[in-house]
């Protein structure tokens, strides 16, 4: 039976959603789970206007970032959508909200990444004064990244902080007074990071182009 709630959205939203689909998998090179969720009547989308989109996505990757979640909304998004051929176009700088989730097996594989090494060289050589940043884990909710000098592997694995300020990312050595802002896009406004259940968690805003 189908639910009421689905009745109701019609049509015209389910095409949308799948429209949606389409255009996230276009931009990621994977994605595990997604669901998406349009919250419009019809006549709302005929006259070219979403009263909100929903995403929730697991397994990402995103220009070889890897995100374990990804939660995203946006609301009052004007659309232009052919019903003849299902080809969506959504707004220029459409503006959302996203909150991403990461593991420190997902930070890993993207430092030790040769497209991210420098990243790598940047966290080690800034605030931890050593030569190669060996591996990095998040356990009891603290990350802690084991270094060398090159030769030898110099701890077990030095705590870590990540902050949020001003907008912007940053990671902290407390015990060297040293912490270094972290290389995302200015258009991106970072709201709030904690850990939990050692998982990242990210809350920010941005505007996105397709």
């Amino acid at each position: 039976m189908i639910s009421k709630r689905i009745q109701e959205k019609g049509i015209l939203a389910k095409l949308l959603e799948k429209g949606v689909n389409i255009l996230v998998k276009k931009e990621c090179s994977k994605i595990g789970k997604i669901k998406i969720d349009i919250i419009a009547n019809s006549i709302q989308i005929i006259k070219g206007f979403i009263k909100k989109i929903h995403i929730i996505a697991e397994d990402i990757n995103y220009k070889d970032l890897l995100f374990d979640k990804i939660e995203l909304e946006a609301n009052d998004v004007k659309i232009i959508f052919k019903i003849t051929n299902n080809k969506l176009d959504l707004e220029n700088n459409l503006k959302i909200r996203f909150k991403i989730s990461l593991s420190g097996e997902s930070l890993q594989t993207v430092l030790l990444s040769n497209n991210w090494n420098w990243v790598r060289d940047m966290i080690s050589k800034e605030i931890l004064n050593q030569y190669k940043l060996e591996d990095i884990k998040i356990k009891d909710d603290q990350i802690l990244i084991k270094t060398s000098n090159g030769n030898e592997s110099l701890n077990e694995g030095e705590k870590i902080h990540i902050k949020a300020n001003n907008g912007k990312l940053y990671l902290e050595n407390k015990a060297y007074n040293k912490s270094i802002r972290m290389p995302i896009e200015d258009k991106v406004c970072i709201k709030d990071v904690n850990i939990e259940n050692n998982l990242i968690n990210i809350s920010a805003n941005s505007s996105i182009s397709f």
